[in-house]
């Protein structure tokens, strides 16, 4: 298979920031500079969505939404303890299966890269082996003394897994905070190749504490401002392993999923669906009878109801420190997105 270097440099150099739910706008200079280049202005809004919007030159053009969540998971500083160890609270959903000995990024004064303590299987209580520690006995281990590490570091800090990534066979990629900044890269490189194609003005929301639960999202309050005529939702959806269940997971490396479901838009799907078909993009139906688990359902209840189409990018490992995606896929979701913001068929049916 042919890999898009750029596009994969791009994913890396995105999901590299740091931006747990809450600190969004940590590394805003680094996020403009790999992505502003593309948008004629930017803004960020009261709740920490930031919105890239590409003109497209004509008079009364419709608003095209193209949503995908900035925030990712991590922790929360809650103690300073003796000898330099921190124990932290959840954000977003970490699995505290896979947090013994990963390595982490404390972002206090500065950075300081620790590892979450692991007791070894020789000084465990037989009562206590295999059992699931929670989040709040874990211990991470940054080698500071107490009193250096009060300088540095408070209450409240955020925490993130560190930057690593691997390259696996087959054209797939792992590491941390592809959920859901691969999405983001992606969605970049689908309106830079639109070029001068648009068929209307393009928003694209990096949108806010998605991985804290839909009431608490910033889309709500974004979308509402931005007011669309239609919505493309990006998230990663949970990519099929031999241990999950195949109505519930997605291929990896069968292309991007359209989600067919009560609080998505049916014509406006089909049409998407439609449009994939005629341009050959590689893709997969994924149904679902209730939400969607990404922001569509705010999205669509916003004023008086914006259609939404939700496309999902296949995720192995979600919410871990070594996420998996596929190359092939990530560039399918880009073509996507590059002929869904170019599509006069959509825009003279959504339009209002």
């Amino acid at each position: 298979m042919v890999i898009n270097m750029e596009l994969k440099e791009l994913i890396i150099s995105l999901s590299s920031l740091m931006s747990v739910t809450g600190y969004e706008s940590h590394d805003s200079d680094r996020l403009e500079s790999l992505i502003g280049e593309y948008f004629d202005e930017n803004h960020t809004d009261k709740l920490g969505n930031r919105i890239f919007v590409k003109k497209c030159g004509k008079e009364g053009a419709p608003r095209i939404l193209v949503d995908t969540h900035m925030d990712e998971i991590g922790m929360f500083v809650t103690e300073i303890k003796d000898g330099g160890f921190l124990t932290v609270t959840n954000v977003g959903g970490v699995d505290t299966g896979i947090l013994q000995a990963s390595d982490v990024v404390i972002y206090g004064e500065k950075p300081i890269f620790g590892v979450v303590g692991s007791t070894p299987p020789h000084l465990q209580k037989p009562d206590d082996a295999g059992k699931l520690r929670e989040i709040g006995e874990l211990l991470i281990d940054t080698g500071y003394k107490k009193e250096e590490l009060e300088k540095l570091v408070r209450v409240g800090t955020p925490v993130g897994f560190a930057p690593k990534y691997s390259t696996l066979a087959g054209g797939q990629i792992a590491g941390k905070g592809f959920d859901n900044k691969s999405c983001v890269a992606c969605v970049v490189e689908g309106i830079k190749r639109a070029g001068n194609r648009l068929a209307g003005d393009v928003y694209l929301m990096l949108s806010s504490r998605e991985e804290t639960g839909r009431a608490g999202g910033g889309a709500l309050t974004g979308a509402y401002n931005i007011d669309p005529d239609y919505a493309l939702v990006a998230d990663v959806n949970l990519g099929r392993t031999p241990d999950t269940k195949k109505n519930e997971t997605v291929e990896v490396g069968g292309g991007v999923s359209l989600t067919l479901c009560p609080v998505t838009d049916k014509k406006l799907t089909k049409m998407t669906v439609e449009l994939v078909k005629s341009k050959g993009i590689k893709y997969q139906l994924d149904v679902t009878g209730g939400g969607t688990g990404t922001n569509t359902p705010d999205i669509n209840l916003t004023r008086a109801g914006i259609p939404c189409v939700d496309v999902g990018l296949p995720l192995k490992c979600m919410h871990t420190c070594a996420e998996v995606i596929d190359l092939a896929d990530s560039d399918a979701l880009a073509s996507l997105v590059c002929e869904f913001v170019c599509s006069e068929e959509i825009a003279e049916v959504f339009a209002r």
